[in-house]
């Protein structure tokens, strides 16, 4: 059997298309969601699913043992979880910057922390944050969305130059404007409609599939390769 992989955010978007993708390929799975129903209805084979918020480090922590005690260590951690609430910087509810933060940034860490001790004593592991071009570009009405997302791509390299001696890979991915749920997280009627109608206009086709293929090939290269930082975007995205 494969390595174990672990994917964060799997109850829908780009971790749904993950889990069905890497579990086509014959990994054995550890898929978290606060949605428990969502990941048990893809009916995976050799697949754990749990109920975890990644803000929580004891749960993670726990699942991660859990269903290292089934499958052996992790080699891949797919850091995918996360929440975009899209709002004008001068009234945003500054609740929604915290929830930004501590799902983006802090879910992201805890999930490394969990890890990193192991895959560097086995000199072997790859840990794949998923990032944003809003990580990359500034964006009007994401100044939260994006500090958290240019946070997530620092601590990547940060945390790969630290891994690299050991021979453990981190990567970051930077998807641009994908139709996937994350849109529906903003509280902003406007701001939402105003982005569907982007979408529409510029015929953004990209898939979560498309991404989740991505992700997969970086992780299969050899482990003398890292591909440190992908940008990806439909091609009729400008900027």
């Amino acid at each position: 059997m494969k390595k174990l992989v672990v994917i964060t955010g799997a109850s829908s978007g780009f971790g749904k298309a993950l889990a069905e993708r890497f579990s086509a390929a014959g990994y054995p799975l550890l898929l978290l969601a606060r949605r428990l129903e969502k990941l048990e209805e893809m009916q995976l084979e050799n697949t754990i699913c749990r109920k975890v918020d990644v803000t929580d480090y004891d749960a993670f922590e726990a699942a991660v043992r859990e269903a290292e005690a089934v499958y052996g260590e992790v080699d891949l951690l797919i850091n995918n979880a996360g929440c975009m609430l899209l709002g004008n910087l001068e009234n945003q509810d500054r609740t929604e910057w915290q929830r930004m933060l501590d799902v983006n940034v802090m879910g992201v860490m805890n999930g490394m922390q969990v890890v990193m001790e192991q895959m560097k004593k086995a000199h072997h592991g790859t840990i794949i944050n998923v990032s944003s071009v809003a990580g990359v570009n500034p964006y009007i009405n994401h100044a939260a969305y994006c500090a958290s997302k240019y946070g997530v791509n620092g601590l990547s390299e940060v945390a790969r130059q630290e891994l690299a001696p050991h021979n453990v890979r981190v990567m970051r991915i930077c998807p641009g404007a994908v139709k996937t749920e994350l849109l529906t997280h903003t509280t902003s009627d406007n701001i939402k409609s105003s982005y569907n109608n982007w979408l529409e206009t510029n015929d953004i086709s990209i898939t979560a599939d498309d991404i989740a293929k991505t992700i997969q090939f970086a992780y299969e290269m050899p482990q003398t390769v890292t591909m440190r930082e992908i940008q990806i975007s439909d091609t009729k995205q400008a900027n």
